[in-house]
């Protein structure tokens, strides 16, 4: 029989105190990807605002109400009900919305009613704003509005670009170079991006700096998954994985908290850049995984390595690097282990790309339906979230409870994996959130509470698929291409929560469209995913032939037989 790796767990511990350091110093990171994706919420924010005009204003009129000054009034200011008129101190009368100022010709008195002849200008790019909830933003700093609004809109889908891009080119280095390396790069990156976007100084170096931001972050929380992976053992792979998304919810959480704080945008940046700072300290004494030094035949390194873990873990280290490879190969280890390694070194790497998560058409199918179900996933998130989580009120308390309600489905999540399996949670949960969709879709509008339950029940269910995929996808890949797997499938979230906001507009067309489309493709992608392998409890595969073999029956249970029935029929 072959050996694996993962022997290592079942030798030094699945989670003990070598591993628990670990993990809670790698997820301690991943609180700064959750904070990057949400911080945006409150840099772009755009206040209520009105176009300004040549002269100073004396006097101020709205409705019933008055003021000496256009500040003093915004905060009751709703665009749509009607204009300001404002009274300068040459005279002039003006009347003024959020892109258009019209001057009032002749006016007898000062009221705010007039059925005289008006002027209408366009606005010259002077702006008043509301600091009551908003002090300072990037719109309010760069008047980001009415002909530039565009922009302000735009920062989010380019920085989703980034993290598209960032999870697929990380994702192949790390396979490369190694995961520690990765992790390293991607977290001073993050700090440094980070403290920069606050001093950006113009548009164009925010929207470039967020993208390079992007991408950093994208690459860490992609590689993270793989290394606390490949650290942690199986009896506790569900748990750990899962809770890597708690700590992006974390995140979320924060920017709620230091956006109701800090109210000017480019402290805002500061203080979120620096809150992961302390793990810069330590991240460098990180060491790479088991798994990718033997698929690399660093043998040497994972002799030293298996030392440290039993020596932290308090254990005594009786496995060799040796035992840890197939029996055809041990002879060949074992000349490594001597220093006999020139010759086996100098050996070109095969390089693998993309293209091999098609090498056969198992694994092509088994590739479409884990892309279908990143997918689904990230799409039906935030289709439920724009749809449901609008809970009126403090704006910030709403983001903070957004987070918050993510982690009870990773808990339930985890309890479903590790007692039914991945395939058998994942199929039901994606299966469940078609159900909610097509039942908001019959449920007469007027019963809102009813309509509001089974929206979250539906995005309950899509978090929890979401939330296992990660840990699938690394047990359905082997070592040499895990990253590169995971990456892929991230980059196919990152197309699906693009694509989501465009889907929530379909709405226009008919209220329940939104719904229908996530509710189809949830319900085709649920059953693509009964046909996936099972892998609760098996140990991560090494080579592409341990994944494909993964599902099927024991060739040598077959051949077992053969020879059963031959002898019988002797």
């Amino acid at each position: 029989q072959k050996m694996s790796v993962e022997k290592v767990f079942d030798e030094l511990g699945h989670f003990k105190r070598f591993q628990a350091c670990l993990y809670f110093a790698a997820v301690f990171q991943a609180i700064a990807c959750g904070i990057h994706y949400l911080a945006s919420v409150f840099l772009v924010e755009t206040p209520i605002f009105v176009s300004s005009v040549p002269g100073n204003i004396t006097d101020v009129l709205y409705g019933n109400v008055t003021a000496s000054s256009l500040e003093g009034i915004l905060p009751v200011f709703k665009s749509g009900s009607g204009p300001l008129v404002v009274k300068t101190a040459e005279g002039e009368q003006w009347e003024l919305s959020r892109c258009r100022c019209t001057l009032r010709i002749n006016p007898t008195h000062f009221s705010y009613d007039f059925d005289g002849n008006k002027t209408v200008k366009e606005c010259t790019g002077n702006f008043v704003y509301d600091h009551t909830e908003v002090y300072q933003s990037i719109v309010t700093d760069w008047d980001l509005v009415c002909d530039k609004e565009w922009l302000a809109k735009l920062c989010q889908p380019t920085f989703m670009l980034g993290v598209l891009i960032g999870a697929l080119v990380f994702g192949d280095v790390a396979d490369r170079v190694g995961r520690v390396k990765i992790l390293m790069l991607t977290s001073v990156c993050q700090f440094g991006f980070g403290v920069a976007v606050a001093f950006s100084g113009n548009y164009y170096f925010f929207v470039v700096l967020r993208f390079l931001l992007a991408m950093v972050s994208s690459g860490y929380l992609v590689v993270v998954f793989v290394y606390v992976t490949e650290f942690t053992g199986n009896k506790v792979r569900t748990w750990t994985s899962m809770h890597v998304h708690a700590a992006f919810a974390v995140g979320v959480m924060m920017v709620a908290l230091t956006g109701y704080l800090v109210r000017v945008w480019w402290i805002y940046q500061i203080v979120l850049s620096v809150c992961t700072a302390p793990f810069l300290l330590f991240c460098w004494k990180f060491p790479e995984t088991p798994f990718y030094l033997m698929a690399k035949g660093r043998y040497e390194e994972t002799e030293k390595l298996l030392n440290v873990i039993a020596r932290v873990n308090g254990l005594e280290c009786r496995l060799k690097a040796e035992d840890l490879l197939e029996p055809g190969k041990r002879e060949d280890g074992k000349g490594l282990l001597k220093g006999d390694t020139e010759e086996q070194l100098s050996k070109p790497e095969k390089k693998l790309t993309i293209v091999d998560l098609f090498g056969s058409w198992r694994m092509a199918g088994r590739t479409c339906t884990v892309w279908a179900i990143w997918f689904i996933g990230s799409l039906g998130y935030y289709v439920f979230s724009l749809g449901s989580v609008n809970l009126g009120g403090n704006q910030y308390v709403n983001l903070f409870l957004a987070g918050a309600v993510e982690l009870p489905s990773y808990l339930v999540g985890c309890f479903a994996m590790d007692r039914i399996g991945r395939k058998k949670t994942c199929a039901p949960s994606l299966l469940l959130a078609a159900v909610a969709c097509f039942l908001i879709i019959v449920v007469p509008a007027d019963i809102e509470i009813l309509t509001i339950v089974l929206s979250m029940i539906g995005k309950f269910a899509i978090a929890i698929a979401f939330g296992l995929i990660y840990l699938y996808t690394c047990e359905l890949y082997p070592t040499i291409i895990r990253s590169l797997a995971v990456g892929s499938g991230s980059m196919m979230c990152r197309v699906g929560s693009v694509v989501a906001p465009f889907c929530v507009y379909l709405a226009d067309i008919w209220i329940y469209l939104p719904q229908l489309i996530v509710g189809i493709l949830a319900l085709i992608f649920g059953v693509l995913a009964l046909f996936l392998p099972e892998t609760l409890g098996k140990p991560l595969t090494t080579t592409l032939e341990e994944a494909e073999s993964l599902g099927r029956k024991p060739s040598k249970m077959n051949d077992r037989l053969e020879l059963n029935q031959h002898g019988a029929k002797a």
